[in-house]
């Protein structure tokens, strides 16, 4: 397993996402299980773009429950359809907010967040088992360069599920 990550050397988002995707892979393939994987997933999305959140949450039952994370603490549980992370659950789809305080229903876990992604993440089956959640303290500070690198990302946790 890789001790370090390297981080490319450019501001380029794109660059970034193709250096860390083999490195993210390699963190997976090393991993026991998924909330293993969703740890260091989250910490090398963290460490390599310094975004205000990254984490995960799992479904359970008719919830989003809060999973491995990097940065301030977090709601712990969100219903399906509410705000960014249920929305994204219910449509089944990656969602990409530049502006956080235009999305309806929002739920502002940090009050720094002013922008947000949220990514499914699906079984190798195709069933949605969790989301994978990234805020920014800037508006449009997440756009769909974004979306394509961490859907990449997202990927490769349907190893487990």
């Amino acid at each position: 397993m890789p001790e370090m990550l390297n981080i490319a050397s450019t501001t380029d988002r794109e660059v970034r996402y193709d250096a860390l995707l083999p490195q993210a892979a390699a963190l997976v393939a090393e991993g026991p299980d998924m909330v293993g994987a969703m740890a260091n997933l989250a910490a090398a999305i963290h460490d390599t773009f310094a975004f205000l959140w990254v984490g995960f949450y799992r479904v359970v039952g008719n919830e989003l429950h809060l999973g491995p994370f990097q940065g301030p603490i977090a709601c712990t549980r969100i219903a399906y359809g509410k705000g960014v992370c249920g929305s994204a659950w219910k449509e089944g789809r990656t969602l990409v907010v530049p502006d956080v305080d235009a999305f309806p229903g929002h739920i502002a876990c940090s009050s720094e967040a002013r922008s947000e992604i949220v990514v499914p993440v699906r079984d190798r089956s195709g069933n949605l088992v969790a989301v994978l959640d990234v805020d920014s303290t800037e508006k449009g500070g997440l756009d769909e360069r974004d979306a394509r690198g961490l859907e990449r990302v997202a990927q490769l946790l349907d190893r487990w599920a």
